[in-house]
C-alpha cells in the first residue's frame, strides 16, 4: 500500500459474499492480523500478507482503493506472529502518528471491529451464539435470526481556555507524573454533545464554560469510543478538581507550556490524539517540533 493511498470502506460489498471471497483469493488483496487491538508494525508501516497466507480467524473486510474494487483490504483476528526481525506488535496508541494515514486509518477499523467481535459472541437477546457477517461488521445470531451492530460510544474532548487566551489542562490520578492532557469524558442519555461539555469540565474541574465550539473527531478504538473535540471559554478561573477524575488543574501561557515541556514537567498527550491536536491548534504549529526535541 501506497503512501498516497486512500480507502474506500466500500459498505456496498459487504453483502457480496461472491466478491468477497474472490476479493480474498486475489493475489492483489492485502491482509494483516490484528490481536487485542495490535498489529506488527515495521519502519512505520503494517506488515502485509496475501490474505490466503494469514492465519485462521475471523476476517474483517475494510475496504478497497479509490483506484476500483478487485480487491480489498482485510484484517484477521488471530495471534500475532514475529515475520521478520524489525517488526513489533503495535497499537494506534504506539504509531498512530507514524503511520501513513490511511493504513492509521485501517489500524483504528480492524482494531474496533476485532475488540467488539470479542465482546459479542453470544445474542444479547437470547443468549444463543452469534456468527460473523457481512464482511465482519455485523454479528448475526444462529437462533433468532437477530442483527447486532459495532457500538461506538461518544465522548467529548475539549481544550478550555480563559479570557487571558491560556489553556486548561488536567491530571488523571492513574497516569505518570507530569503527564497532563485536555478534560474529556462520555456523553450521557439524553444529551446533548455541548451540554456533555459543559457537564464535564464542571464536574471534574469546577469550571463554568461558554461559547462552546465543534472543532473535529476522531476514531478512538480503545476499545470502541469516537472523540468529539470541541473549545470552550472559561467564565471564571478558579478551579476545584473533583479528585477522582482530576487531581491536578493548571492553566497554562503559551510561555509557560513551551518552558514547561522543554524541561521535562510537562508531558503532553500522544501526537496522533485529538487531545494533543486541540493543544497544538491553540499552540501553535511549533509545538510538535518542541515535543519532539
Amino acid at each position: 500500500m501506497n503512501e498516497t493511498a486512500t480507502v474506500d470502506r466500500a459498505a456496498h460489498l459487504r453483502s457480496d459474499d461472491a466478491w468477497l471471497q474472490s476479493a480474498w483469493e486475489s493475489p492483489e488483496s492485502k491482509a494483516f492480523v490484528v490481536e487485542n487491538g495490535h498489529a506488527l508494525v515495521s519502519d512505520d508501516h503494517l506488515i502485509w500478507t496475501p490474505p490466503t497466507e494469514a492465519p485462521s480467524g475471523e476476517r474483517f473486510f475494510l475496504g478497497t482503493t479509490d483506484e476500483g474494487s478487485k480487491f480489498g483490504f482485510f484484517a484477521v483476528a488471530a495471534p500475532l506472529t514475529q515475520v521478520d526481525g524489525s517488526a513489533h506488535p503495535a497499537s494506534l496508541r504506539d504509531v498512530g502518528a507514524d503511520l501513513p494515514v490511511a493504513e492509521a486509518d485501517l489500524l483504528a477499523h480492524a482494531a474496533a471491529l476485532e475488540q467488539w467481535h470479542a465482546r459479542h459472541t453470544f445474542c444479547h437477546l437470547c443468549g444463543a451464539k452469534t456468527v460473523i457477517a457481512l464482511g465482519g461488521h455485523i454479528r448475526r445470531c444462529v437462533a433468532d435470526g437477530s442483527e447486532h451492530y459495532p457500538r461506538t460510544d461518544p465522548a467529548v474532548i475539549m481544550l478550555v481556555t480563559d479570557d487571558a487566551d491560556r489553556a486548561l489542562l488536567g491530571h488523571q490520578p492513574r497516569w505518570p507524573h507530569g503527564r497532563m492532557s485536555t478534560l474529556a469524558g462520555y456523553v450521557e442519555a439524553g444529551e446533548t454533545l455541548e451540554q456533555a461539555v459543559a457537564r464535564e469540565v464542571l464536574e471534574e474541574v469546577g469550571v463554568v464554560v461558554d461559547d462552546i465550539r465543534y472543532v473535529k473527531s476522531q476514531p478512538w478504538p480503545f476499545p470502541s469510543s469516537l472523540m468529539l473535540a470541541f473549545t470552550a471559554h472559561a467564565t471564571g478561573v478558579e478551579t476545584h478538581p473533583d479528585g477522582v477524575e482530576i487531581s491536578e488543574a493548571r492553566w497554562f501561557s503559551r510561555e509557560a507550556l513551551a518552558a514547561a515541556v522543554a524541561d521535562g514537567s510537562l508531558r503532553l498527550p500522544m501526537r496522533a490524539s485529538v487531545a494533543f491536536q486541540l493543544i497544538e491548534g491553540w499552540f501553535g504549529p511549533a509545538l510538535r517540533e518542541l515535543v519532539a526535541a
